[in-house]
């Protein structure tokens, strides 16, 4: 039997051991990066325990009104387990537990972010059955764009090679840094112009999450001489980076300083990892696909990988 139980500050520490070893969390997952926004959210992470009162399993989630979100400021975040001991079998107990608990508790529906599989370190797709046994809906699917690591001359169209021979002869350099405010200057601006918006992490916070995960969290700076044309943020997980962040200044744009760093970060700055996910080019949930921003991102060998949100009617 399956035991459900809110996750509450007094488990930071049993919470943060399990993710350590979980077969699909990422750094994300942490209370220490999860915990940066809980004046945003009303955090209702979910804990379940088996018979014998051992942590199975995790899900962190927020509540608004009548819906449970998991989690409303991750990109992802579906049940974290663990690869020895869990199977399909006890996936299906534990949303049988969970809609029991979510129903006493005055909760009618959730949305679920599915894990996307290349952040798995092993197969763990036991909720997506779990979800369909449940009667879930396909709310939601945005298309990220993810490479492989390997050969880029296989993958790279002409255009994207083009692009970085013509930065390469105009002197065009990346470069690892720490200077995370004179990158949110550009890319705040970008994102205020273009859409009127503004960074999903404001300064202040980015800088302490990249301080509390140092390894996890990196800046690259695309420069010519001593002008900064743009950047990107990369996070770091196990086999996969992520481009978080990617902007450039209208002189970098000019320059093609965004090909140059698409390449580096791709093929040379991270030769250990499997994956280089460039992000999602949807609007609208999904309804809308940024055609230009995708292509760029096809030209460097990038194919689309779903990131698939379930709603389940409690």
């Amino acid at each position: 039997m399956v035991t459900i139980r809110r996750y509450s500050a007094e488990n930071k520490q049993e919470w943060d051991a399990f993710v350590a070893t979980s077969k699909n969390a990422t750094f994300l997952h942490f209370r220490d990066y999860m915990d940066y926004h809980a004046d945003r959210f009303c955090d209702h992470s979910l804990m379940a325990y088996d018979d014998e009162e051992e942590l199975i399993a995790l899900l962190p989630a927020n509540v608004s009104g009548e819906t449970l979100y998991s989690h409303q400021g991750l990109t992802y975040g579906g049940w974290l387990t663990q690869a020895r001991h869990l199977t399909g079998v006890t996936m299906l107990e534990i949303f049988d537990a969970m809609t029991t608990y979510l129903r006493e508790n005055g909760i009618r529906k959730l949305l679920y972010k599915a894990i996307p599989y290349i952040y798995h370190k092993y197969p763990a797709d036991e909720d997506i059955y779990a979800l369909f046994r449940h009667g879930a809906r396909l709310a939601t699917v945005n298309l990220s764009s993810v490479a492989i690591a390997g050969d880029p001359s296989a993958v790279i169209n002409h255009g994207a090679r083009y692009s970085v021979k013509y930065a390469q002869k105009r002197e065009v350099t990346v470069e690892e840094s720490h200077d995370f405010a004179s990158f949110w200057e550009i890319l705040s601006d970008n994102l205020r112009n273009r859409y009127n918006a503004k960074p999903v992490h404001s300064l202040e916070e980015i800088e302490l999450l990249a301080s509390r995960f140092p390894d996890n969290i990196r800046l690259f700076l695309v420069r010519r001489a001593d002008v900064i044309l743009g950047g990107g943020v990369v996070y770091v997980m196990g086999h996969v980076a992520h481009a978080q962040y990617l902007s450039s200044t209208a002189e970098g744009n000019k320059l093609r300083a965004m090909a140059y760093l698409y390449n580096h970060l791709i093929y040379e700055a991270f030769p250990d990892k499997k994956y280089f996910d460039l992000g999602t080019s949807n609007e609208e949930n999904g309804r809308i696909l940024n055609n230009s921003l995708l292509e760029m991102k096809a030209g460097f060998g990038a194919r689309g990988v779903a990131f698939n949100i379930y709603e389940l009617d409690i």
